[in-house]
């Protein structure tokens, strides 16, 4: 299982998770919040309500909220939906979402490991 999980918008890291960082209890409790909910009222999925959704339903869902998140500027839903793909599929690496006309393109990358990205620092010609 890897350590790092990165959530990337057009291909530019958005949030990076270490899963080696103990979840506070608050957050684990709010993650079994989320998934009774989602076991009482069903998904949205594809314009479809699912009524009793799979873990694999439930990560597609929870990873089109987090698209709408981060493009909102919601940190706090970003986070806690991030908090959500990396506990609940721990062999998941990256979460890959591209825009696209319609909406997005969301890919659970479970094969290739993230790597931290590093800022370019260009010098000005003189």
């Amino acid at each position: 299982m890897s350590r790092a999980m990165a959530v990337l918008l057009d291909e530019i890291a958005q949030i990076e998770f270490d899963r080696g960082k103990q979840l506070p209890a608050y957050q684990g409790a709010y993650l079994e919040k989320m998934d009774k909910r989602m076991d009482i009222e069903g998904i949205a999925l594809d314009g479809t309500h699912v009524p009793a959704p799979t873990a694999a339903q439930k990560a597609q869902f929870i990873a089109a909220n987090l698209a709408h998140a981060i493009v909102s500027d919601n940190e706090s839903q970003a986070a806690a939906f991030t908090t959500y793909l990396a506990v609940r599929l721990p062999a998941l690496k990256q979460v890959k979402i591209r825009r696209e006309d319609e909406g997005f393109a969301i890919e659970l990358d479970f094969e290739e490991d993230y790597i931290k990205q590093q800022p370019v620092q260009f010098m000005p010609l003189k």
